[in-house]
């Protein structure tokens, strides 16, 4: 086989070599809708967007309700998010249970509606990092809000489940896999119930961030290409490290009793930006330009789009269109910038910068990332622009007590990209790239949806 660029290999052979391994009992691609951005582009442009480039599932965070009217009529099967914030109230109480499906799920689901397929309750609740803050809530809640469903007549359309981080298991070795001993009896709740109640397990795998998080890793275990250092596990060799993560929840799922749980991959991708190796050369899907960045910076620069629904890359999902289509009918700003101005002493520029970085998105300017080395006098200029443009491009945005400048000549340098705004959304503002290799805000994170009948 020829050697194809990574970022096709690893987002088509996550589909091909898992379905070839086992029997389907359903396929496809899907993404992740985010809305941790400054601003947000019109929903019904992002929709336009899903449904130009055949993407036929979709996930959001929240119950976003512009984003939900936007997805009505448009035939794009949906799962809705419920943030861990929400799990005490919804596991405390009936009534709010009730309410809350009531407000984000009857309201939409009629015919010709939006069709609401799954609710996604928490979205990684049992990672380390949350010291067990949400652990005793995902069961209660997922009790209440079954109970609001079959009263809503629900039940039986719309599926109850909840996105799990690959460290709620661990081993050494793929067929030794356990969930963690804390998460055993809380596991062997959740997996029955959706095994009761008809919903798969839903998993987000990154290898990524085993690459990001332990320097000794392998980087070409993260891809499909093959490794030279690969796991052998018995009779199995893993040359991946996605296979080897999947086939450890198989055997923590196996030690459960639910060898034969149907498995939904809710996330996986490689960002484009924010840190080392996060790169277009080896990426996969999403960007939200005001996540949080406590997990790394990278957690901004997922996206196959940039914020105004650009492709970032040349890429063939393998839905009928040959390559990613471009979101349409986008008003961009005045190609102008604000930039240091050559001719001031920049001595003390440092709070204008940490103000302006306050507000904007200055993660590109970092270790690995793709502005980190354009000089001080860059870095400036860049945290400038990103607050000018965050701003609407008004005039006094680009002062900065004398020390900033418009330009009209563009200061992009290699592949630092300075961006332009866009209006959109309610007037809103987002950043316009002036070259495909810039980040997005506008959160479409590459999602795969597929069941295993293991």
């Amino acid at each position: 086989m020829s050697r194809l660029p990574r970022t096709l290999l690893y987002l088509v052979f996550a589909v091909i070599l898992l379905s070839r391994s086992f029997p389907v009992g359903e396929s496809a691609i899907g993404v992740n809708w985010g809305t941790i951005s400054f601003h947000r582009l019109k929903p019904s442009t992002v929709v336009d967007l899903l449904k130009d480039n055949k993407i036929t599932k979709v996930k959001l965070f929240d119950a976003d309700p512009d984003a939900l009217a936007a997805l009505v009529g448009s035939g794009i099967e949906v799962m809705v998010g419920i943030p861990n914030e929400m799990l005490a109230a919804l596991s405390s109480s009936t009534d709010a249970s009730d309410l809350w499906v009531r407000q984000n799920v009857s309201r939409y689901v009629f015919k010709g509606g939006a069709d609401i397929r799954y609710v996604a309750v928490g979205n990684e609740p049992f990672l380390t990092s949350y010291s067990g803050q949400f652990q005793s809530l995902v069961v209660p809640a997922l009790l209440n809000l079954q109970q609001s469903l079959v009263k809503a007549n629900l039940a039986g359309y719309v599926k109850l489940v909840v996105p799990c981080n690959a460290d709620a298991y661990e081993s050494s070795l793929p067929s030794q896999g356990a969930f963690r001993p804390e998460l055993t009896q809380i596991m062997t709740q959740l997996v029955s119930f959706l095994n009761s109640n008809g919903s798969p397990f839903v998993v987000n795998i990154y290898p990524f961030l085993s690459l990001y998080g332990n320097s000794d890793f392998p980087q070409d275990y993260a891809f499909f290409e093959g490794s030279s250092h690969p796991v052998t596990d018995g009779s199995n060799v893993y040359y991946n490290a996605f296979d080897g993560n999947f086939d450890t929840l198989v055997s923590a799922l196996n030690k459960l009793g639910y060898g034969q749980m149907p498995i939904v991959i809710g996330e996986v991708g490689w960002p484009t930006d924010g840190a080392v190796g996060a790169n277009l050369t080896a990426a996969s899907l999403l960007d939200e330009g005001a996540k949080s960045v406590l997990p790394g910076n990278f957690e901004r620069h997922w996206g196959i789009f940039s914020f105004d629904g650009q492709a970032k890359y040349a890429l063939n999902l393998g839905l009928g269109n040959r390559l990613l289509k471009n979101a349409k009918n986008i008003e961009y700003l005045p190609s102008r910038w604000c930039v240091a101005d050559p001719f001031k002493d920049l001595t003390n520029v440092a709070n204008h910068m940490r103000i302006a970085c306050s507000v904007a998105d200055c993660t590109t300017l970092d270790y690995g990332g793709s502005c980190n080395g354009i000089g001080a006098n860059g870095n400036i200029s860049y945290a400038f622009n990103s607050y000018y443009q965050l701003q609407m491009q008004n005039a006094q945005s680009c002062d900065f007590d004398g020390l900033g400048m418009v330009t009209f000549l563009d200061p992009s340098v290699g592949d630092c990209r300075f961006l332009v705004g866009v209006t959109d959304h309610k007037k809103s503002l987002a950043f316009r790239p002036t070259h495909r290799r810039t980040t997005i805000w506008i959160s479409i994170l590459w999602w795969m949806w597929f069941f295993q009948m293991l």
